[in-house]
């Protein structure tokens, strides 16, 4: 017989969330799935081909979120880049989702930085290893407030930039993005079950360099908003 209750080893921690720009909800986060090299020119810079790639994916935890605009410099680590990405957050989900449909899963829109561990990323790409170490540390994912599409619509144009202490080191534009997001989304599905709660790191533009203690980021992407974050 299934208990009423549920008695647990120690107090399970709180789930994560984002808040909903202009409104006391908060939106839960179930997983968060990332899109690689999404740009063509951040492909480039990366040393890969943009016209032979296919989507492929990788992972944070949920618990990787950073919403105080404090990014703490990794232990383990003495290259660590921005990344800035536009994030889109499901409120649907299930399972070989049709391109068209795709976007009727969208609850809404985020900025959020995908702070990656260079240094470690590379030694795992060597070694042919996963890129965990190098992705899903400790405060990696840095996010805004979400707009719900009902106010910003779907974008698919529009600048998207981030600076580091008041000078340019980002900029893009939506339009860029090699695999539109009901591709990914339709893709993404294919491969895992997606649902409510999941968040899509989408890609981010050309310019990914390191950050140090003490810097300033500010990235912005038009019809989304602003985010603001210091290395500490």
């Amino acid at each position: 017989m299934t208990p009423f209750f549920m008695t647990y080893v120690f107090e399970p921690a709180p789930p994560v969330s984002l808040p909903v720009a202009g409104t006391a909800l908060r939106f839960p986060v179930r997983r968060i799935y990332c899109v690689g090299r999404n740009y063509a020119a951040h492909a480039v810079e990366m040393g890969h081909d943009p016209d032979r790639e296919p989507p492929f994916f990788f992972q944070k935890n949920p618990q990787d979120i950073v919403l105080d605009g404090r990014f703490r410099y990794p232990r383990g680590s003495r290259n660590v880049h921005h990344e800035i990405e536009l994030v889109a957050a499901l409120r649907g989900g299930g399972a070989d989702i049709a391109t068209d449909d795709a976007l009727d899963l969208v609850f809404g829109y985020a900025l959020g930085l995908d702070m990656t561990r260079r240094d470690l990323q590379g030694e795992a790409k060597t070694q042919g290893r996963p890129w965990e170490i190098g992705k899903a540390f400790d405060d990696s994912a840095p996010c805004g407030p979400l707009v719900p599409a009902t106010q910003c619509g779907h974008p698919d144009h529009g600048a998207i930039w981030l600076d580091v202490n008041g000078g340019r080191r980002q900029s893009g534009d939506l339009n860029q993005l090699i695999w539109k997001l009901p591709q990914v989304i339709a893709k993404l599905s294919a491969l895992f079950t997606v649902a409510p709660g999941d968040l899509i790191f989408t890609g981010s533009p050309a310019g990914v360099a390191a950050v140090e203690r003490g810097d300033h980021l500010h990235g912005h992407i038009d019809g989304i908003g602003d985010l603001v974050v210091d290395v500490v």
